[in-house]
């Protein structure tokens, strides 16, 4: 039987009640902001895109911003609106980004209604203080709370991102966010390592000396997640992911090996036929050009074996099955990375602290 090959659908939806200085995503408040307007626009976009007779879905993911912002009736439509427009008949995994600051058990039972099969909640911490530092507008018993009423009231899988090297954090510090997470029993966790990226707070920040870097610091943060999620019975997947037995995310894996998906929404990436494009990164004229002629591509970039390679290489390494062999250059020496790798059959697979130094590993296999 042939593998009917699936895309991956990710819908951007950009609204955020507060900007968090570390995030370099494209966001912004609601302003006047008619989200009404903005669902339609977002199930125009969706119309027009299947006119080019795309496969059939394997996932849908929603992220942003914070997707939960939407109210049950602006959900409701839009989710009723993609079924008109797409085939979801194949779809295995439906995520939602939600915000614990304003969770409820009718927000979980929504949720399951809809088809939602997976919750990623944005906690960072389980530490007031770093809460703060990050701009995060719940508290610690609010992410807490969220969980429960997840459980309570829905059998959705439940992810909880954290983030570690937050400034003015410690070890013990991310030792305690690790083991209140664990006592939650999530199917999944992600644990990031906080980067300084351009045009956020936490940049300005950086770039003053308020705020260090510390490559030890974040070396053996790294570590012990690794060490206290393993031990807890949890795959370490992905260099930043960790889950359950059957828990991974379908979706983000489909991003790492190069399956094809298609982003809706203000500044969302589509990648069909190694054809990459990016929708304006601006909400009002994202909406105008749907109107207007249907789609919002505004940058478009063919992938040619070269850029391919590349793009293998600095995501495929990151995951535990590795990289195919079929990426590297024939003529590469591993020599002075041997006790970080190990060549199978088929793959290069990161061993000791691998996973550590991946993006120079990545870059010395490029």
């Amino acid at each position: 039987m042939f593998n009917v090959p699936r895309v991956h659908l990710y819908l951007h939806i950009p609204f955020c009640h507060r900007i968090c200085p570390y995030c370099s995503f494209y966001k912004h408040t609601p302003s006047k902001t008619d989200l009404g307007a903005f669902i339609d626009a977002i199930l125009e976009e969706a119309h027009f895109v299947a006119q080019k007779n795309l496969p059939p879905l394997k996932t849908i993911y929603l992220g942003g911003g914070t997707p939960s912002m939407l109210s049950p009736t602006h959900l409701r439509r839009l989710f009723t609106g993609l079924r008109t427009a797409l085939d979801l008949s194949s779809v295995e995994e439906i995520t939602l980004e939600a915000n614990p600051a304003t969770f409820t058990s009718r927000t979980a039972e929504l949720y399951e209604d809809l088809g939602v099969t997976r919750v990623s909640l944005g906690v960072q911490s389980f530490l007031g203080k770093h809460l703060e530092t990050l701009g995060r507008e719940h508290s610690p018993m609010q992410a807490i709370t969220s969980v429960h009423l997840l459980r309570e009231a829905s059998d959705l899988e439940v992810n909880i991102d954290l983030i570690f090297s937050v400034p003015g954090q410690s070890l013990l510090d991310w030792e305690d966010t690790l083991t209140q997470a664990l006592a939650l029993q999530p199917d999944h966790l992600s644990a990031y390592n906080l980067t300084y990226e351009e045009d956020t707070d936490f940049f300005e920040k950086f770039k003053t000396g308020a705020y260090q870097d510390d490559s030890n610091l974040n070396a053996k943060m790294f570590s012990l997640g690794e060490k206290i999620l393993t031990a807890a019975g949890y795959e370490h997947y992905e260099t930043s992911n960790y889950a359950l037995p059957g828990r991974r995310s379908r979706h983000n894996e489909g991003y790492w090996i190069g399956n094809d998906y298609l982003g809706l929404g203000p500044s969302a990436v589509s990648t069909l036929d190694r054809t990459r494009h990016q929708n304006v990164c601006d909400t009002s004229h994202y909406m105008k050009r749907i109107a207007s002629i249907g789609h919002a591509q505004e940058k478009i970039e063919i992938l040619d074996d070269e850029a391919w390679r590349l793009e293998r290489i600095a995501l495929q390494l990151r995951t535990t099955e590795g990289l195919p062999i079929e990426y590297l250059s024939p003529d590469i020496d591993l020599d002075s990375i041997k006790h970080l790798v190990k060549k199978t059959g088929s793959h290069l697979q990161l061993i000791n602290d691998g996973p550590l130094l991946v993006d120079s590993i990545a870059a010395e296999l490029a």
